[in-house]
């Protein structure tokens, strides 16, 4: 990286000095409270049209179409990445005036970013439905989900790019407050739209975009009235090409890792469709049960990457390995207890989606399959979070793309003909999840990545 003046920040920098345990709760639970509204936000549109418009709404809301929506802002998020992870080096290091590049830098690829990702799912979103063998009794509604959807994607990038800048430096309170606020204006806006006004579909997909509209609005004034090096000036927005570069190498990676996982999902999606409607809504409202599992794992990994960065920053290698151990504790200990909680609560869950006694039965299938084996996935999650924290992206990146992503799909596109069954299609995430975290053992205990970052840094 680029040599910069450095700023000495008066306040002790609790990430790289503090008491590690603390400092990751302290870190993580914000993050945990903010996916927590988020993913409330994303139920509440589920429950509301499962509810008052039908299953056939859920079904269009929550399964072909979601899942088309996280590839292209997936791989986008997985880019983005790459600024949290250079933001929190620079602002460990106390790298002044890089930090202040790499923030504008990030805000003009969110801009840029969301303005492709809206071109491609306003052009292309009734042709990737068709080739999903989505049902015909959804195909418009999902149509006409996805396209009002995409036309407020680059609010949605830019609240996300913004909070993701906010915690690189530390600071994981502000996004959680701003997520609360717009996720009751989202159900307030959900509510008026389907219940009161009968707009079915289009209500929840303008309610969502609408609370987009204003979450960016939140984080970009927090962002501008900063008096922190990671102050925003509008004007200031541009590329910085060595900075650009460097949120490429590391981000690219974790963008195409996003996608694999989109592009299998799809895959798995397209199995699913092909049971009918039915499957199609429990996978839906199993989705956001399951869910709740991602937000907790996805948290660890966002502290644990800005842990591992912001200490890579400092040059405390070894508090970066401390740090590791103490994140896999706690969330070896957290996917136990989600596992028990999604067994016993299932039943519960999916009456708050549908009454139909055969979409909650195929859904409880689901359930048995999956939800014991969350254990097997953390490994990914945080041993591949230390890694890119340091900058090594690629390798987990491949690692993650062979085990969970090529084995799905060859699992769905093989063992499913042979047995035709929902608990086929759903027995391929366990199994990829168990091989994917033996190779990322493996890898973080032979060391290679730490040494290859250090020559990089």
């Amino acid at each position: 990286m680029k040599a910069a003046k450095t700023v000495d920040r008066h306040s002790t920098n609790q990430i790289t000095e503090g008491v590690i345990w603390k400092q990751l709760l302290f870190f993580f639970f914000p993050i945990l409270f903010g996916t927590f509204f988020q993913q409330l936000y994303n139920t509440t549109d589920a429950v509301i049209v499962g509810n008052f418009v039908g299953k056939e709404a859920l079904a269009a809301v929550g399964g072909p179409a979601s899942t088309l929506i996280n590839l292209l802002v997936g791989f986008f998020m997985g880019l983005s990445s790459g600024a949290t992870v250079i933001i929190s080096q620079f602002y460990g290091a106390s790298h002044e005036e890089d930090v202040k590049k790499a923030v504008h830098t990030a805000m003009a690829l969110s801009i840029a970013g969301g303005a492709v990702i809206m071109l491609l799912g306003l052009l292309f979103s009734g042709a990737a439905l068709r080739a999903m063998n989505t049902p015909a009794d959804i195909m418009a509604m999902s149509v006409r989900y996805m396209r009002i959807y995409f036309l407020g994607v680059i609010p949605s990038l830019i609240y996300n790019m913004g909070s993701s800048i906010l915690r690189a430096v530390g600071d994981s309170k502000r996004p959680l407050y701003f997520l609360i606020l717009s996720c009751i204006a989202n159900i307030f806006l959900d509510i008026l739209f389907v219940v009161v006004l009968k707009m079915g579909v289009s209500g929840v997909a303008i309610a969502t975009v609408l609370s987009q509209v204003f979450s960016a609005a939140l984080v970009t004034a927090a962002l501008m009235r900063s008096e922190d090096i990671y102050k925003l000036n509008l004007r200031e927005i541009r590329f910085h090409p060595y900075i650009l570069r460097n949120i490429i190498r590391i981000g690219l990676p974790a963008g195409l890792q996003s996608s694999m996982y989109s592009i299998s999902n799809l895959i798995v999606q397209s199995s699913v469709n092909s049971f009918g409607t039915d499957t199609v809504a429990a996978w839906t409202a199993y989705g956001k049960m399951d869910g709740i599992f991602w937000m907790i794992s996805g948290a660890y990994g966002i502290s644990i990457t800005t842990f591992a960065g912001q200490n890579f920053g400092a040059g405390k290698y070894d508090r970066i390995h401390k740090s590791t151990r103490i994140c896999l504790g706690m969330a070896a200990f957290t996917s136990v207890l989600m596992s028990a909680i999604v067994l016993l609560g299932g039943n519960v869950f999916f009456r708050l989606f549908t009454t139909d006694a055969n979409v909650i039965a195929i859904g409880m299938g689901m359930v048995r399959v999956i939800s014991p084996c969350y254990i097997t996935f953390i490994c990914v999650e945080i041993l591949g979070g230390t890694a890119r924290g340091c900058g090594d992206a690629v390798v987990p990146t491949v690692m993650t793309a062979l085990g969970t992503c090529v084995l799905r799909v060859a699992w769905v596109l093989i063992a499913a003909p042979l047995r035709p069954e929902m608990s086929t299609v759903a027995f391929s995430y366990p199994l990829t999840w168990s091989v994917t975290s033996v190779m990322f053992i493996i890898y973080y205990l032979k060391g290679n990545w730490l040494k290859r970052s250090r020559r990089l840094a």
